[in-house]
């Protein structure tokens, strides 16, 4: 029996996405997006009202961060997070592997409301889930290269598979933030 390795990785993502996170999403509002569960979050903010050490972004909005990350991390909203799979998870990969547009935290635009915010997951989705059905078997049998650094020779198929656990993982902390918002006490 052949099997469409490049179907089936692509598959992972795509059944999880498209029926279990994105369905979830629907009606994010601007104060979930931004909600803190507790003090001392990691989140997207205006620029002038970051809280870490760090804010890096390109636009009015910032993600707030430290190199190192303290220990232990603070928690992030659901803003960052989806800041996190846009830039971290699809952008740079995207950037790096299929020709997306060049992307990192430092220069990236932060959304500023929950709508925006989506338009641009959906749009990092849309440019990694192309990238990896534009593989093929030999694209997945390809080294990773420089950009991914200590795992430069790894095969492609080794990112891919990293990338669809950290969408799945991400999405779904996201989910229990929105759980968590809509039965907050006094919510």
């Amino acid at each position: 029996m052949d099997t469409n390795w490049n179907h089936r990785l692509h598959e992972q993502l795509e059944w999880h996405w498209q029926y279990h996170v994105l369905p979830r999403l629907d009606g994010l509002t601007d104060e979930e997006y931004f909600w803190e569960p507790v003090a001392g979050c990691w989140n997207v903010r205006p620029r002038d009202e970051t809280t870490a050490s760090t804010a890096a972004g390109a636009g009015e909005f910032t993600i707030d961060f430290e190199l190192p990350e303290p220990e232990p991390p603070p928690v992030t909203t659901i803003a960052w997070r989806i800041a996190h799979i846009i830039v971290g998870v699809f952008g740079q990969r995207s950037a790096s592997h299929f020709g997306g547009p060049g992307m990192d935290y430092a220069s990236f635009p932060y959304a500023g409301t929950a709508a925006e915010a989506l338009a641009q997951l959906d749009e990092g989705y849309r440019r990694w889930s192309e990238g990896v059905r534009s593989l093929g078997e030999e694209g997945l049998s390809r080294p990773c290269g420089p950009a991914e650094g200590p795992f430069a020779d790894a095969p492609l198929a080794d990112l891919v598979l990293h990338i669809n656990r950290e969408a799945i993982h991400h999405g779904a902390e996201i989910l229990v933030l929105r759980d968590l918002y809509r039965h907050r006490a006094g919510g």
